[in-house]
């Protein structure tokens, strides 16, 4: 008997530790961070490397002059939370224009059919709110198109793959129905 509740005891002592745990988990990011990379292959440091939130669609509108989301011709920090950072482990051509190795914040300004790429220098900003236009180290126009067949929930951020012996690939962000392709050569 006294077995019996010192197991009941210990029992309910263990399932409320994992009632609170699951408690301490209630407002998890619902836009949660990623990364995507870009490297020649598995042993070898990327090329590039994207930090970004996924924000999730939820039926919201977006890349339209009036959307909740990333509206049409306004600057947008690519992704949501803290301002998308990429990385570039060595000098490379991004959006058709040279860029040095290191960290930048990057942004987009939707548009239809092309879309504007903004790298800037000045990091660990949170959203668009802090941008600083001329800390800009680059703006270039990118093309975009529309896939009615997809639909992409949460935004996301990848790359092609390389093949053996290329130095090109592209960057492809994705939401909704909307594919901005940005192409880099290293």
């Amino acid at each position: 008997m006294r077995n019996m509740i010192f197991t009941i005891a210990l029992g309910l002592m263990v399932f409320g530790v994992d009632i609170a745990s699951a408690q301490q988990f209630g407002g998890i990011d619902k836009s949660p961070a990623d990364i995507a990379l870009l490297r020649v292959d598995r042993e070898t440091q990327p090329i590039v490397k994207v930090i970004y939130s996924r924000p999730q669609k939820n039926g919201r509108a977006m890349f339209t002059a009036d959307a909740e989301l990333a509206p049409a011709g306004k600057l947008w920090r690519t992704g949501a939370n803290e301002t998308t950072e990429i990385i570039f482990s060595k000098d490379l051509t991004f959006a058709g224009k040279k860029i040095k190795a290191g960290t930048y914040s990057l942004y987009t300004i939707p548009g239809d059919g092309k879309w504007t790429v903004v790298l800037n220098s000045k990091l660990n900003t949170w959203g668009h709110f802090q941008y600083d236009e001329s800390k800009d180290v680059m703006r270039a126009e990118v093309s975009s198109r529309k896939y009615d067949s997809a639909d992409i929930e949460a935004f996301a951020i990848q790359f092609e793959k390389i093949t053996e012996g290329s130095t090109k690939s592209t960057m492809y962000l994705g939401w909704g129905n909307t594919v901005v392709e940005v192409p880099i050569e290293f």
